[in-house]
C-alpha cells in the first residue's frame, strides 16, 4: 500500500505539476517556479551534448526541447522522453521500504542519477544514429529500449538495496547465551 501511494504521489503529482505549469488550460505562475521537469529536460539535453562532445560530435541545444547535430538532424525531447515514470517507480520503491531517511535519500538520488545517465546515453546514441544513418539491429522503438534498460537497472538496484537491508537486520547481537 505504501508503494502504491508513493508512486501515485510521485507520478501523478508530476503530471499535475506539468499541467499546472504549462501555459494554457489551468496554468498557474507559482507552479511554474516549481517545475523541475524543465530543469530535468535541460540537464538531459546538456548532458547528451557534453557526452557527444567527448566523442567529437558537435551539437547545439535549441530552446527547451531540441538537441541538434551541427549541420545535421535534431531530436526533440518531449515529456514522454524525460523518464519521470521510471524515476517515480524507483523513488516509490525505496520510500516504501524500511530504512533510515538518510539511507532512503541516498538510494533514491543515486538511482535517479543512474536512470538519468542511461537516458543521456540513449539520447546521445539516438542523435548519433539518426545523424549517421545507422540502422537499428532490432526494430524496437528507442523509448521501449530505454524502458527495458531502466527497469533492468531498477531490478539490479532493488537487489542491492534489499541486500543492504538484509545485512542491516542480520547482524548478530552482542549478547550470547550461556
Amino acid at each position: 500500500m505504501k508503494f502504491a501511494s508513493a508512486f501515485c504521489i510521485l507520478y501523478f503529482g508530476t503530471l499535475l505539476l506539468i499541467g499546472l505549469s504549462t501555459p494554457g488550460g489551468y496554468y498557474n505562475s507559482y507552479m511554474e517556479k516549481l517545475n523541475f521537469i524543465d530543469w530535468l529536460r535541460s540537464s538531459l539535453l546538456h548532458g547528451s551534448k557534453a557526452l557527444l562532445g567527448l566523442f567529437g560530435f558537435e551539437t547545439n541545444v535549441e530552446g527547451l526541447y531540441i538537441l541538434r547535430a551541427k549541420h545535421g538532424v535534431a531530436v526533440r525531447m518531449v515529456y514522454q522522453c524525460i523518464g519521470y515514470g521510471v524515476m517515480s517507480f524507483w523513488g516509490a520503491f525505496v520510500f516504501a521500504n524500511t530504512a533510515k531517511i538518510s539511507k532512503k535519500i541516498k538510494w533514491i538520488l543515486g538511482g535517479w542519477l543512474l536512470i538519468w545517465c542511461i537516458n543521456v546515453i540513449r539520447v546521445s546514441l539516438l542523435l548519433a544514429a539518426i545523424n549517421n544513418k545507422w540502422s537499428m539491429p532490432i526494430r524496437i522503438d528507442h523509448h521501449t529500449l530505454f524502458n527495458i534498460a531502466a527497469y533492468t537497472l531498477i531490478l539490479i538496484m532493488i537487489y542491492f538495496f534489499d541486500r543492504s537491508q538484509f545485512r542491516l537486520f542480520s547482524k548478530p547481537d552482542k549478547l550470547t547465551d550461556i
